[in-house]
C-alpha cells in the first residue's frame, strides 16, 4: 500500500538548474549554476530577460564552449564554438582584462543590447554588469559577432581557434541566428576559472535577502 502511494505521489519540479542540465549534459554543472546565481542577483535590479549564454573559457578553443538557453523553458537553443580575445592565450584562455587594447577576452555577466552591422557584419552590442571585470565592454567594443576564423575544422589542423580582439566571435554561418536570440536585453555569462574574478565579482558575491 505505501509503495503505490509513493508511486502515485507527485513527482518534485526540477528546477532550472536541473532542467537546463539535463538540456546541456555536456556543459559543466557547476558553471551553469554560478552563471544562473549571477542571473538570480542581476534580476534584483531590472529585468534580465529568458535567455542566457554560457561561455566556458576554462575550455580549450578546439571545443564547443558557448551555450544558448531559454530559461523560461528550459531549452537548449544554440551550442557552439565561440573565439577568445588573442590576449588571452592561444588554445586556452588564461588572462583577462577589462583595459582598452588588452585584447583580452573579459569575464562576468554581461547584458546584451542592439544590433549593426558593421566591420565584422552583423554584430551585437554587450554591457558589462561588472565593474572592474567586464565594465567597459561597450567602450572597448566588445561585441558578438560572426568571423571567418571561427572554423572548427582549421582548429583541429592548427591547434586552436581564430583569435579576436576580445570579442565573444562565432562562426560565421550561425551569427545572425544566434545574435537574434539574445539581443536586446537578454545575458551573456562568461566563466573561467580566474580567482581574483571569482573572489571579487559583485553578482557571485550576491549578498542574501
Amino acid at each position: 500500500m505505501f509503495l503505490a502511494l509513493l508511486m502515485a505521489a507527485p513527482a518534485k519540479a526540477a528546477g532550472p538548474l536541473d532542467r537546463l542540465s539535463q538540456a546541456a549534459p555536456s556543459l559543466d554543472r557547476r558553471v551553469l549554476a554560478l552563471a544562473l546565481q549571477a542571473r538570480t542577483c542581476a534580476a534584483r535590479s531590472g529585468d534580465v530577460g529568458e535567455r542566457l549564454a554560457v561561455i566556458d573559457y576554462s575550455r580549450p578553443s578546439t571545443e564547443v564552449r558557448m551555450w544558448v538557453f531559454d530559461v523560461a523553458a528550459g531549452r537548449l537553443l544554440h551550442a557552439e564554438h565561440v573565439a577568445h580575445g588573442r590576449g588571452s592565450g592561444e588554445n586556452l584562455a588564461t588572462a583577462f582584462s577589462d583595459v582598452d587594447g588588452s585584447h583580452k577576452s573579459s569575464l562576468g555577466l554581461f547584458r546584451t543590447a542592439e544590433t549593426y552591422v558593421g566591420g565584422n557584419g552583423y554584430s551585437m552590442r554587450m554591457d558589462g554588469l561588472e565593474p572592474g571585470f567586464n565594465g567597459r565592454a561597450r567602450e572597448r567594443l566588445i561585441v558578438m559577432h560572426g568571423a571567418n576564423y571561427v572554423d572548427p575544422a582549421q582548429a583541429k589542423r592548427q591547434g586552436r581557434l581564430g583569435r579576436s580582439f576580445g570579442c565573444p566571435a562565432v562562426r560565421s554561418e550561425v551569427a545572425r541566428v544566434v545574435i537574434d536570440s539574445l539581443k536586446d536585453g537578454q545575458l551573456l555569462f562568461a566563466y573561467a576559472a580566474d580567482a581574483d574574478w571569482r573572489a571579487n565579482s559583485p553578482l557571485l558575491n550576491c549578498p542574501h535577502g
